[in-house]
């Protein structure tokens, strides 16, 4: 089995991004996106949304291109279209499902790339087991949250936390279960 996780920049308010899908405040540079990226070459996997992947059309990517080359990368979306040479496989299939069969079959981690709907399923579903979350020190107000879905609410364990000084915080945390 190989663990899902939810790596994440947010703001100290709970948004993945501000109003308008607005990403601009996060850092772009730096050692926490150093890191950030560091750890994106040790997952398998990539999961997201149909939101998710169609917000990477902004920055240049075109519709069916897989965002992260070195990973398998799976969109979860009933309409969602691409052309048929897609290196991404879109994915209509009850999600617990294709979850479990991800867990068996991935070559590493499951990357679960942002989509505060998508993760809020999946952590009412029980399907998350790490949450790796990259603090900026700002408030957005409005946006896209952590979380869309308040009512799930599993208990957190901190396994890590890193302060990049000027108030950016890196926490993991496993979800559910105080060990492995």
């Amino acid at each position: 089995m190989h663990p899902i996780t939810y790596d994440v920049a947010v703001s100290v308010d709970g948004f993945i991004s501000g109003p308008a899908e607005d990403i601009s405040r996060f850092a772009h540079d730096g050692q926490v996106v150093d890191d950030y990226r560091q750890r994106l070459s040790t997952y398998a996997t990539a999961i997201m949304g149909r939101v998710t992947y169609e917000f990477g059309y902004r920055f240049g990517l075109e519709p069916g291109q897989n965002p992260y080359t070195h990973m398998k990368t799976y969109v979860f979306s009933k309409s969602l279209e691409c052309p048929a040479d897609a290196q991404i496989d879109i994915v209509s299939d009850p999600v617990e499902q294709v979850i479990a069969d991800l867990n068996e079959t991935s070559d590493g981690p499951i990357y679960l790339c942002g989509g505060g709907a998508f993760a809020s399923a999946l952590l009412s579903l029980g399907l998350i087991d790490v949450i790796r979350l990259k603090r900026a020190p700002i408030l957005l107000g409005d946006g896209v949250r952590l979380f869309q879905d308040k009512t799930c609410a599993p208990e957190l364990f901190c396994t890590h936390t890193r302060d990049y000084g000027n108030g950016y915080v890196y926490q993991e945390f496993r979800v559910g279960t105080p060990d492995p």
